[in-house]
């Protein structure tokens, strides 16, 4: 029987990996046991090719706070080599999204954020344009203007990584922020910065990419969303879809379509990643739905 939601006590995730070898399920359960807690969804993976063990257990606790419970299992992560992490779900994640000048998917993570799909705080817009304060100020979001050039980057990054630390940032979102990070600064972010692009790079770079697809006679649009890494778009791949087009779409529709196919990626993405659905492994990621 379904333990009723007003009574089931606080929700904690746990993830982790590790070297995968015998015992690690069994100490995991037997922790969650000792400490009185209840198992509501578990998944695991281990990678043949790497030879790691990936874990996700969202559970309840009578009472014990996340604290006491990261130093409870200390031990057991330590026996196994762990890198692992207990969160409390109560606690929303703060998020600071980045945009230049197109809005779809700063659009759409505000509805999703302001009608609750998006079960995050953000406490900050941060663009190079001033298009979008209007549209921040209606969700009573603080926008931060700050203007970027060659000269300018490096100040401007320090301004962007101060404003993260002042308000402490659990997550970037680059909502289609199209200046180029330093490798300093993402390196820096390691983990805590996504993106979304279009699904044709290689091929197709620059300016108007879209209208080199449909010269092209492209036949499938796509968007990828990965993390941030100094390999420009080249992070490791957390979401991606596709939409089949062909000879009827015109250069309008290819833009249209590839706009709502990189809103709903970016969003999924980083749905994904605050409810520590994401766990990395290596280059690639381990993505439990």
């Amino acid at each position: 029987m379904t333990t009723p939601a007003a009574s089931r006590g606080a929700e904690f995730v746990l993830t982790l990996s590790c070297a995968d070898t015998v015992g690690i399920v069994h100490a995991v359960s037997g922790f969650l046991v000792d400490h009185g807690c209840n198992i509501v969804d578990s998944a695991q993976f281990g990678d043949p090719d790497t030879q790691r063990f990936f874990m996700r257990v969202a559970f309840t606790s009578g009472g014990a706070p996340v604290d006491v419970l990261r130093t409870a299992f200390a031990p057991i992560g330590e026996r196994f080599g762990m890198a692992f992490e207990i969160r409390d779900l109560s606690v929303k994640p703060r998020v600071a999204i980045m945009v230049s000048r197109y809005g779809h998917c700063l659009n759409d993570l505000l509805f999703r954020y302001g009608s609750g799909d998006l079960r995050v705080e953000i406490p900050a817009i941060i663009s190079n344009h001033q298009d979008f304060a209007g549209l921040a100020a209606s969700y009573d979001i603080p926008f931060h203007y700050v203007p970027v050039s060659a000269d300018t980057a490096p100040a401007a990054e320090a301004q962007l990584l101060e404003i993260l630390e002042r308000e402490r940032m659990d997550l970037l979102v680059l909502a289609r922020y199209m200046r180029i990070l330093s490798d300093a600064t993402c390196r820096r972010l390691t983990g805590r910065a996504i993106n979304i692009h279009h699904s044709f790079l290689p091929s197709f770079k620059g300016a108007n990419p879209y209208a080199q697809a449909y010269a092209r006679g492209v036949k499938l649009i796509g968007a990828t969303a990965h993390y941030v890494t100094s390999d420009l778009d080249e992070g490791p791949i957390i979401e991606q879809d596709v939409e089949r087009v062909d000879h009827a779409s015109s250069v309008a529709d290819f833009i249209a379509i590839g706009r709502d196919i990189e809103s709903r990626v970016l969003a999924r993405a980083v749905k994904f990643h605050v409810a520590q659905r994401v766990l990395p492994n290596g280059p690639r990621t381990v993505v439990f739905r």
